[in-house]
């Protein structure tokens, strides 16, 4: 008995790294030659990785949503025969992908830890009145918090009090990326009677394959594409006239005149003059 190390090969021209989108063998499956192990997607195109040989899977490189480089460890299977492992050889047990994971949920909720050191110094609730409260300090009694019907089923399910997380919007409003932050920061939900388990409405799904690269494309053009709308109203009155004064002289069999025509002239006009 062997082993035999399969490396993500090249998958396309210019390609230095795929994203692992699907395991079709898990772990102490047996698979035959050709059979497909993987599934990687890289700019181009999603491709299916086929085992070269028969074996039985015994390691895998990386989850499902990581980032392999090419020529990198991705599956290593048990085989009869020598394999591709020598006697002795130390083979690298980490996935290349480790560092490079783009874990998007966690970058986007970076700056939530700012909240902490404020519950640190937040110990007298007579505070809370002067000024915004840090998370866990109890709001004044009577001062009634802020947050949607949303956010506040959410903290009902999940047993929190709203009054002791801290809103970071407008007037002290509450928002799910609040409540989220004051979760992280080790805040204690109520006691609820009846021995209910405590339960959240929101559950984190990665995004891979596919969804991860509409993602990226759309956080890339929202960063680099000016949005702008510009609205301004125009009296149409004497251009409706002279429309209708040219569509009745006109010969019969062409076609009537829209604004379209009008507009395009006005544009080109406007554009040389710029």
């Amino acid at each position: 008995m062997g082993e035999h190390i399969i490396k993500l090969p090249d998958v396309g021209e210019g390609v230095a790294e795929a994203e692992l989108v699907e395991w079709m063998a898990a772990i102490g499956a047996n698979v035959r030659e050709d059979e497909v192990l993987a599934a990687v997607m890289t700019d181009k195109a999603t491709v299916e990785i086929p085992s070269p040989v028969e074996g039985k899977v015994i390691w895998q490189a990386a989850k499902v949503g990581d980032i392999l480089a090419v020529g990198s460890p991705l599956i290593r299977l048990e085989v009869d025969g020598p394999g591709n492992v020598k006697p002795g050889e130390v083979v690298e047990a980490a996935p290349p992908a480790a560092a490079p994971v783009k874990a998007k949920p966690k970058s986007a909720e970076a700056p939530k830890p700012a909240a902490k050191p404020a519950t640190n110094g937040a110990a007298k609730p007579a505070n809370v009145s002067a000024g915004p409260s840090p998370s866990g300090a109890p709001r004044a009694e009577g001062d009634k918090p802020l947050a949607s019907p949303a956010v506040r089923k959410r903290a009902a399910d999940a047993g929190i009090d709203l009054r002791r997380v801290h809103g970071a919007g407008p007037a002290g409003r509450i928002s799910n990326a609040d409540l989220d932050a004051y979760i992280e920061s080790g805040g204690e939900p109520q006691a609820r009677s009846g021995g209910l388990v405590r339960k959240t409405s929101v559950t984190d799904v990665p995004m891979v394959g596919l969804r991860r690269k509409i993602a990226e494309k759309m956080a890339i053009a929202k960063s680099r594409i000016a949005h702008i709308t510009y609205v301004e109203e125009i009296d149409m009155t004497a251009l409706e006239a002279l429309r209708k004064q040219l569509n009745e002289t006109r010969k019969e069999g062409r076609a009537k005149l829209t604004l379209l025509p009008f507009l395009m002239r006005a544009i080109a006009k406007a554009v040389a003059d710029q």
